[in-house]
């Protein structure tokens, strides 16, 4: 049952980002150009996904195990450390330079575009530095 879940909480995920536009670089990139000619319609999507998030969250925020009943794992560190800056920093760079993020790069995997390929060549080895880092310094 879990894997089902996942997989259609992915696909309705997928279809979002592509109904959306997050899937077309250029549409993306139009909303981070700020000084040129830019695209408000990525704002409303954003918008529209945090006021549809707003109630199962707070939802969730009062459980202790989910629907499905897993344990509920909410973030509770609160404050920005230089991880988080720094990790948000490169997110957000790697985003404007390419105009694809994880989900929508995921999603537009099997179009054929080289772009994708290259995009989630670089992912894949961000996060095996991470994993290296990561390794390195808890140990």
């Amino acid at each position: 049952m879990r894997k089902l879940t996942a997989f259609i909480a992915g696909l309705l995920f997928g279809l979002g980002l592509l109904l959306a536009g997050m899937a077309n670089p250029k549409k993306v990139l139009g909303f981070l150009d700020l000084a040129g000619t830019w695209d408000p319609s990525l704002a409303l999507v954003m918008i529209g996904a945090i006021g549809t998030a707003i109630v199962p969250l707070a939802w969730a925020r009062q459980q202790t195990q989910s629907l499905l009943g897993s344990p509920m794992q909410l973030p509770v560190k609160r404050e920005l450390d230089p991880r988080l800056i720094g990790g948000s920093l490169v997110f957000g760079i790697g985003w404007g330079i390419a105009g694809i993020c994880p989900g929508p790069a995921v999603a537009i995997l099997l179009t054929g575009h080289w772009q994708a390929f290259v995009f989630m060549l670089a992912m894949l080895a961000g996060m095996l530095l991470f994993t290296a880092l990561e390794n390195r310094r808890n140990s």
